[in-house]
């Protein structure tokens, strides 16, 4: 698999909220995450980051994802995707009750690898946005 197919399938594993069981065969084990954002703060993993969108799309369970662009840096290591994800906030787990409220969110990723597994993810999101469009914030 090279960087860019593999990058791709741990995405759709993980943006799609079905956790790490279902990331871990394209990660190293231990492979760190960055986000400079508060709803992030304490996640340095990627474990934690995959379990994280597996939580979030409960009580936003219509959450996707439209792709905007998406390129490999093979020299590098590297991948870098940026997406929107679309949501409304509809079930129960949320930090409060359901609001109904929906949001449009840019992200951005940049994936490393070490070899043939990505080793650091980093996600450039604005995080307030997001939550004050579900009525989190």
């Amino acid at each position: 698999m090279t960087h860019y197919e593999t990058a791709t399938a741990f995405f759709e594993a993980s943006e799609t909220g079905q956790g790490w069981d279902s990331c871990k065969a394209f990660c190293h084990e231990g492979a760190s995450f960055s986000c400079q954002a508060d709803a992030l703060a304490e996640t340095t993993t990627l474990a934690a980051y995959a379990d994280w969108m597996k939580g979030l799309l409960a009580p936003v369970s219509d959450g996707r994802y439209h792709l905007t662009a998406f390129a490999a840096d093979e020299a590098r290591g590297t991948v870098v995707a940026t997406a929107e994800f679309h949501g409304t906030q509809t079930g129960e787990g949320g930090p409060v009750p359901p609001t109904g409220k929906s949001v449009v969110s840019d992200d951005a990723y940049v994936m490393q690898f070490d070899g043939d597994k990505i080793s650091h993810k980093t996600k450039i999101w604005n995080d307030v946005h997001a939550l004050r469009g579900l009525g989190w914030a």
